[in-house]
């Protein structure tokens, strides 16, 4: 089922989502919903809270290799246990649509989450992928990508969204 995505300045974006606790049918539901949600809009994560959800769940849907299927990881209850390097990348939200801006993220992070049954998992993640688990960290936690660019291009940002909604 396609839901709808909470987009900037809705306050729900700023809200810290809470730790999942039951692994449940609803559970999977939620997350097979948000996957379809994800992909019917191209995008390559999504956390519960841009779903109106405030749970702390995301989904990331990458390409691993130039040749392999893009692989589906579900995280719940995530957290960064270690990062290293830094990482320049242009980033873009489906809760604020068509705005892009390059944010520096760690290159390189060794992350624990549950998987959708509950059972423990550990990964090192690179590159797309660890930036794609930052960005939708972030959203858990109340914050969103434009957040972590400079000043300057805040401004800019915050003007241009604000245009926008007048033409819209």
């Amino acid at each position: 089922m396609i839901l709808e995505i909470v987009t900037h300045p809705d306050k729900r974006l700023k809200g810290k989502s809470k730790e999942v606790e039951k692994f449940d049918e609803k559970l999977h539901t939620l997350l097979d919903n948000m996957f379809d949600t994800m992909n019917s809009r191209e995008g390559i994560g999504l956390a519960g809270i841009q779903i109106g959800v405030p749970k702390r769940v995301f989904i990331t849907y990458i390409q691993n290799g130039e040749d392999t299927e893009p692989t589906l990881t579900e995280f719940i209850n995530p957290k960064i246990l270690a990062e290293s390097g830094v990482l320049s990348y242009e980033e873009g939200c489906l809760s604020i649509p068509s705005y892009f801006e390059k944010v520096d993220r760690a290159e390189t992070i060794n992350v624990s989450y549950q998987n959708r049954y509950g059972e423990e998992q550990n990964s090192t993640l690179h590159g797309l992928n660890a930036v794609a688990f930052q960005h939708e960290l972030d959203h858990l936690n109340g914050k969103l990508f434009v957040e972590r660019v400079s000043y300057m291009k805040r401004k800019k940002f915050e003007k241009e969204w604000k245009r926008r909604g007048r033409e819209n």
